[in-house]
Parts: structure tokens; C-alpha cells; sequence
């Protein structure tokens, strides 16, 4: 089916209501309803600062949503894809014990147990059936929270929807959870195109099976709506018939499902309203608003968001995605919804959206900020205030209005977006954050700012990094300066400078100046690859430990080697850098200590999506230099002698360019060899440092761009 037309600002709705509705409920997940009414009352709006937690948080929810879904475009955005080839994404881009799901363990947590299952080589659907996990396992909620991205990609087409929720769903569940997944899948599909809630219902219901519980529950649901005038009547129903002792496990579909159609068929098509009454109904708070959250997105647009309270406002598009492509962990609703938006189009045979030639931050969704956010650290006597703007693009229809007042000399206002981690990340409650920096030195950064035609006077605009430093204290690095007069425009274009080995925390725009006035931000970006070292900074500090997305058993600084590596069983990768590197050339020096192969990894997208090149042993148990294709199973692409042997120092560098790879090692005394090969299949990634089994260590990791040797 062709998409709608107004497909993209749709899903950026969607996205907006998953997060606005997993935000609201994170904070007492969990929770009763008794509890959460003697303690909260009604879930009216965010309650995080009533319970002393932070509002934008890494989540299950959010993150397997938005990361399973990769399975597509990293299978060729087929409709032909498979339980297995999503079952094979869960273990590229999942850390065991450390990203996206709640690893409860065995036999309890459902994601876990699937997991395990896929680890130890069993295929997808089975890892996820009733037939060997037991139906109480398999029938748990995860399959439902997960579904969204699945809807998304096809708008106004139940019976895709529907396919591509069983299939993501059985990597880890069964049953009734299937059943629930496809039920919120078909209705957000359907949501696109038509407005009537219980024609959405009525579609959905067409695909489960009449005799099962989901398609009991709904009719109950429905039955109990025409009965029932208040909303906490029918809730207790719902404890009486489906609650907590009937369907068992740590969270189970059943009850949850209860809840989202409870605010759905109470809540008068009305965003907040529908979110306070699942909300405030208790059990799996943040899950089952989330589910409702981005349905009524879908269904009533922006304009349904932003009928009530600012709901877009405090989070400012801002969002956690921490996995094994640490690139992409600080992330926005925008950029998020844009790949979905694109997935979608290419199922539909349609060219994918490109706002302002493929900039970062683009700015063209309606409302849209992209985590820009006033930075505090300009200094005292200036007011900065944003906000999204329609014109003063030159490519585009929007910009970022970034308003001053009271600017004085000695001060400066910053607006900024953050490009890693900031500090009170690693305080966050739950689950694990891990992320690599979006943003490296020599890269080149380009932004386009214009000047309010109305402003009294010139005003000075440059960009700037917020860098970390001794101590782990940010600390700023400027662009050079231009003075933009009224009606002017600017087009900057910066090489980011190197940072001692430093990660990058934030991006933004510095304006100095006198008195009031506004200058637009028509779009930022950056390209090209880095020219990077990555060691132990010498101003100290850990963020750059936290650069790394870890991959491995263990690794911890050494005193005589920067990178200290242990991996007990399997491969383990140390990951940095992003998606969008391309032709680059990664170095280290390498000392294996006992280890069945170690080595650079390149184009790296996750934990199984890779090249290598690798001191290894062959089947007679010679050492060789190994040039190696990770990708569903690892694939020789060329290989040399090369006799290595414990505790003695190599100097490795892999090439990547287009199709060319190229990979040097040698000894300190000058024995050296080289495997080359060409190959098609991994386009761009980061780097790892890669481990088989064993302990090693690495110093001197650099990455730089220039041609294959």
C-alpha cells in the first residue's frame, strides 16, 4: 500500500506518545492501584520529580522497540523476514546482562530466557514457544511492549502488521502474548487511516483466535464499557476476572492488555486523559502507557498531544537507546522516527525522506527540538529561550528559534544538544546505559544560522563543544566567531578539534552580544571520519572508559597497557564509534596472554555484524593472520601465516574503503604479513577491539582516514 500523506508527522506522533506514556509510568512501575492512589493519587501528568528519579531514562520499552525493528533494514527491508533473522538482531545488538532487556534469569524473565535460547543455538521461533520455555513463561507482556516499531513501518496495512508482529513476537513468546501483540499492532496500523476506535478494535480481532483469551477479554472489555459509566468500576472487573492471581509470572499480557484497552475505551479519544486512567489503573505502569501512548499518537496526531498539558516540552525529544551500536544510544523522537518513516517507505517500494540533504539535526517535524536544550553554562545575565519556528531555512520549511534577552558583554547564552552521556547518566536508575559519542575529532561540522530581520543590533554566534576534562568536568571548545547582523545568515564549517582523548558531551550554538533579539538554527550536522586517539586521557577521569560500549567479560585501564581484556567464554568486543563511519583506517598494538584469537574490529554494528582482523590458529594449530566477515556466522575472507605467540607486543591496522579491506600486522623486530580481500555485505561501523577466549591487552588505538595501502 502507498503510505498516507501525512505518514512521517503520524509516526513521530507515535514515537512521541511511546515515550511521553513510558516517561509517565516509569516512576511507579509496578505499582498497584491502591498504592499508587494513596501515594500519587491520579497520574494526571509526570510524577518523576515527586518521586526524586530523572524523566529520560534507558528503558526496556523503549529500547528493544525501537532496536528490533533494525532487523529489517539489516536484512534487507524484505517482506520476507524471518523469526530467525530477528532472533539473530536480538544477539547483535543485545549485551548479555547489560542493554535493553530485564535480565531476571531463566525460567523468570521471558527476554532472558529467549535469549539464552538464541545464545545456545536455538533458532527463533522456538526459542520463544510455550513448548519448551512453559506457556506461563511465553505468555508474559514483552511481546506486546516491543510491537510499535512493527505497526509503524506499515501504515494502513493490518495484515503486514499483524505477520511482522508474530514473527518479532515468537523470537521470545507464544500464545496468548502473540495474540496481545497482534491485537496493538493491527489497531496502530489501522490507526493511520481510519479514526473510530472500535473499527480499529473490530479489525484487530479478526486476526486472533475467537476462542482464546485475548478475544474473551475484549469482548468483556467491551461488554463492561456499555455497563459501566466509571472507569474504576470496570478496573474491578478486571481484577475479579484477569488479574495478577489468575495469570501469573513476573508481568503477564493478560491483565496489562486489560488496562490498555481500559484507558482506551474510557479515556473519550482524549491523550491525557487515556493515559491518567492505564496509568493510574497500576500494574505495568510504563509498558501498558507507552502501548497507549503511541497508538493515540498515531491516531490524533501532534495535535492530540498537544490538546493538553505540555506533555513535549521537559523532554525535548530526548531519548536512551543503549545496545551493542553504541553510536546510536543518544538519540531523539525525530531521528527515531524518521528511520521507521523509512523503513516503512521502502517496504512500500517508496524513496526514502531525506530532510536538508541528510542533516542530523534537520528540525522539519512539526515542534521538533531533537534534544536542544538551554545550557546553563554560558553564564549569568542573558535569558535564552527555544522554540520551533516555521521558515528561515533555505532547504527546508522549519528551524530552531533560539530567542535572547538581557545579553550583556561578559555573558553568553548556549543552546546545545548532547552527543554522549552527560554525568547524571551514569546515576540513572534501572537499566544499564551504554553509549559511544555521536561526535568525534575531524569530523567536519557544518550549521547554517540566519539572523531575525527585526533584531536591534549584530549579535556574535559561534559553535561550540562542551568536552570532558580533568576530573570529568565539562569544559568548552569554540568555533570561531562571526557577527550576524540583522537578516544575515552564516554557514559554518568546523573541523573538530582534537580532544586529548576526551569524548565529546554536547553540541550547541553560543550567542554574545548585547540586548534581545533571535537567531535560527536551520540545520547541524557533521561528516567525514575521525582522526582519533583513544587512550587514557592525561587530565584522567573515567567518561572515556564509559566511550566504550563493553562488549566483553571484563576490561579495566592497565598499568603498562591502556586496555586490559578478559573474556572467559565466546567473542567479546570493546565498541566505539558509530553507524555512519565508512572508509577509515583503525591501528593498536595487541599482547595476547592466553587467547584463542584477538585482533581490530572494523564496520562494526554490533555484537555479531563485523570485520576483523585477527591473530588466530588454524586447524593444526599454526598461527596465522585471519581477515575475517562476522555477519550470521563468521566467514574467511583471507588468511596468512604468521607465527604469534603469547606476552609478545604486534602493531595491527585494518583498512576499510568501499569494498576494499586491507590488514597489516608485524613484531616489534619487523616480521610482518598482510591479508586482503574485497567484499560488499557491512557498508559503515565502528571499531572494536575483539577477544576470543582468553586475556590480552592494547595500547595506542587510533582511528584515521586516508587511502587503503
Amino acid at each position: 500500500m502507498p503510505v498516507p500523506a501525512d505518514y512521517l508527522e503520524r509516526v513521530y506522533a507515535g514515537v512521541l506518545g511511546k515515550i511521553i506514556g513510558v516517561y509517565l509510568g516509569r516512576p511507579f512501575e509496578g505499582w498497584t492501584y491502591d498504592r499508587i492512589m494513596s501515594e500519587l493519587g491520579e497520574i494526571w501528568y509526570y510524577v518523576h520529580e515527586r518521586r526524586g528519579v530523572p524523566l529520560i531514562v534507558a528503558d526496556d520499552d523503549i529500547s528493544g522497540t525501537f532496536t528490533f525493528l533494525l532487523a529489517l533494514p539489516d536484512y534487507g527491508t524484505t517482506h520476507n523476514l524471518s523469526p530467525e533473522h530477528i532472533g539473530q538482531t536480538w544477539l547483535n545488538y543485545i549485551i548479555e546482562n547489560r542493554t535493553i532487556l530485564w535480565w531476571g534469569g531463566l525460567g523468570r524473565s521471558t527476554e532472558h530466557t529467549a535469549f539464552l535460547r538464541l545464545k545456545h543455538g536455538i533458532a527463533a521461533p522456538r526459542s520463544g514457544s510455550a513448548a519448551l520455555n512453559g506457556q506461563v513463561v511465553a505468555e508474559q507482556i514483552g511481546a506486546q511492549i516491543f510491537i510499535d516499531g512493527w505497526a509503524m513501518v506499515a501504515p494502513g496495512d493490518p495484515e503486514l502488521a499483524v505477520d511482522l508482529a508474530r514473527r518479532a513476537a515468537s523470537v521470545s513468546h507464544d500464545g496468548e502474548a502473540i495474540y496481545g501483540a497482534q491485537v496493538i499492532a493491527a489497531m496502530e496500523s489501522m490507526a493511520f487511516i481510519e479514526p473510530d476506535l472500535h473499527t480499529l478494535i473490530d479489525t484487530a480481532i479478526r486476526f486472533i483466535p475467537c476462542d482464546s483469551v485475548i478475544y474473551r477479554l475484549i469482548a468483556d472489555m467491551r461488554e463492561w464499557r456499555a455497563r459501566f459509566a466509571d472507569w474504576r468500576m470496570t478496573r474491578e472487573q478486571i481484577v475479579a476476572r484477569y488479574g495478577y492471581d489468575r495469570y501469573g509470572g513476573n508481568c503477564h499480557i493478560v491483565p496489562n492488555h486489560a488496562l490498555i484497552l481500559l484507558g482506551l475505551l474510557y479515556g473519550d479519544d482524549d491523550f491525557q486523559k487515556s493515559l491518567m486512567i492505564t496509568a493510574t489503573a497500576g500494574w505495568d505502569t510504563d509498558c501498558n502507557a507507552g502501548n497507549v501512548g503511541c497508538l493515540l499518537g498515531i491516531k490524533n496526531g501532534l495535535a492530540g498531544i498537544d490538546a493538553g498539558p505540555d506533555w513535549r516540552g521537559p523532554i525535548a525529544d530526548r531519548m536512551y537507546l543503549p545496545t551493542a551500536d553504541g553510536g546510536r544510544a543518544v538519540t531523539d523522537a525525530a531521528r527515531e522516527a524518521c528511520k521507521i518513516v523509512n523503513i516503512g517507505r521502502a517496504l512500500a517500494g517508496e524513496m526514502p525522506f531525506v530532510p536538508k540533504n541528510g542533516a542530523r539535526f534537520h528540525f522539519e517535524l512539526p515542534g521538533s527540538v531533537q534534544g536542544f536544550v538551554v545550557d546553563a553554562s554560558g553564564g549569568t545575565g542573558g535569558i535564552l529561550r527555544i522554540e520551533h519556528a516555521p521558515g528561515h531555512s533555505v532547504c527546508g520549511s522549519r528551524s530552531l528559534a533560539l530567542h535572547y534577552r538581557h545579553l550583556a558583554p561578559g555573558c553568553a547564552v548556549r543552546a546545545a544538544t548532547a552527543t554522549f552521556l552527560l554525568p547524571e547518566a551514569l546515576q540513572m536508575p534501572g537499566y544499564t546505559m551504554l553509549a559511544s559519542p555521536a561526535l568525534y575529532p575531524g569530523q567536519l561540522l557544518e550549521a547554517r544560522v540566519c539572523a531575525d530581520e527585526t533584531n536591534p543590533a549584530a549579535v556574535e554566534c559561534c559553535l561550540y563543544l562542551m568536552v570532558y576534562s580533568a576530573g570529568d568536568t565539562l569544559v568548552p571548545a569554540h568555533s570561531a566567531g562571526v557577527q550576524l547582523a540583522a537578516g544575515t545568515d552564516h554557514v559554518f564549517a568546523w573541523r573538530v578539534p582534537d580532544t586529548g582523548g576526551q569524548p565529546i558531551a554536547l553540541i550547541g550554538v553560543e550567542l554574545r552580544g548585547r540586548g534581545h533579539g533571535t537567531v535560527y538554527l536551520d540545520y547541524l550536522t557533521w561528516e567525514g571520519g575521525p582522526e582519533a586517539t583513544f587512550g587514557k586521557p592525561a587530565g584522567g577521569g573515567v567518561m572515556w572508559q564509559h566511550a566504550w560500549v563493553n562488549g566483553m567479560d571484563e576490561w579495566s585501564p592497565g598499568n603498562d597497557e591502556t586496555y586490559r581484556l578478559i573474556q572467559n567464554e565466546g567473542t567479546g568486543l570493546l565498541i566505539q564509534g558509530s553507524r555512519e563511519w565508512r572508509d577509515y583506517r583503525v591501528s593498536a598494538t595487541l599482547t595476547p596472554h592466553m587467547a584463542e584469537a584477538c585482533g581490530l574490529g572494523a564496520r562494526v554494528q554490533g555484537m555479531q555484524r563485523y570485520y576483523a582482523l585477527l591473530l588466530a590458529r588454524a586447524a593444526d594449530g599454526a598461527g596465522v593472520v585471519r581477515l575475517v566477515r562476522v555477519l550470521d556466522g563468521v566467514t574467511i575472507l583471507a588468511e596468512a601465516p604468521f607465527p604469534w605467540g603469547y606476552n609478545q607486543r604486534y602493531e595491527l591496522a585494518l583498512h576499510v574503503v568501499g569494498y576494499d579491506l586491507c590488514g597489516d600486522v608485524c613484531t616489534l623486530d619487523g616480521v610482518s604479513a598482510t591479508v586482503a580481500a574485497r567484499d560488499d555485505r557491512l557498508e559503515g561501523g565502528g571499531i572494536a577491539l575483539v577477544l576470543t577466549e582468553g586475556s590480552a591487552g592494547a595500547s595506542d588505538v587510533r582511528v584515521s582516514s586516508g587511502p587503503i595501502r
